[in-house]
């Protein structure tokens, strides 16, 4: 089964492109969401967490996001400290799930292939890119934050023109009727792409 890594900064729409796959019938991983749940349930990784960012990461309610978001996202290396925390646990986690999956190939969606130069863990990547304002509007929209904010989780990302360089295919994602057309045709590549392993 072939592995592909759709990826795009935060904003970009990658979700979006993901829910387009699903419609085709293609199984897809959330990583995000799969690393909450993870940082939630995980025992593991949860006290190294705790161990990371102290007793705070955690309130009666479960993970603190706002305190952890507070701490990592204006700090480049305890960002990357976490990561290495949560991107092994998602990883095993992710091969699992896919090893129980019945198709040609699956998406690991996921925000930062490129970042941790994760790309050869692939079989093959998908970027999804977006103008920068569309991102930091889309997200000012989507999680009510302020616009410095989104400014610095996108500045903790590479830019898509590094990431383009890295990608084996690109969609923008700028009117979802293109986005669309382009996911169908993105498919069939990768079906015959898959029928090759």
């Amino acid at each position: 089964m072939m592995i592909v890594g759709l990826t795009g900064g935060i904003g970009s729409g990658k979700s979006t492109v993901a829910k387009m796959f699903k419609e085709l019938g293609i199984p897809v991983y959330d990583s995000d969401m799969e690393a909450k749940k993870l940082m939630e349930t995980s025992t593991e990784v949860k006290a190294a967490i705790m161990d990371l960012l102290g007793k705070k990461a955690y309130g009666k309610d479960g993970l603190n996001r706002s305190h952890i978001a507070d701490k990592v996202f204006k700090d480049p290396e305890l960002l990357q400290k976490l990561n290495n925390i949560v991107h092994p646990a998602v990883r095993k986690h992710f091969l699992e799930w896919a090893n129980r999956q019945k198709s040609h190939y699956v998406i690991q969606e996921t925000a930062l292939i490129f970042e941790n130069n994760a790309q050869d863990k692939y079989d093959c990547t998908i970027l999804v890119t977006a103008p920068v304002e569309t991102r930091i509007k889309r997200v000012m929209d989507r999680d009510k934050v302020e616009k410095q904010a989104v400014v610095d989780r996108i500045n903790n990302q590479l830019k898509d023109k590094q990431k383009l360089d890295l990608t084996d295919f690109s969609i923008e994602n700028l009117e979802l009727g293109k986005t669309k057309r382009k996911v169908k045709e993105l498919h069939l590549k990768l079906l015959a792409l898959a029928s090759k392993f």
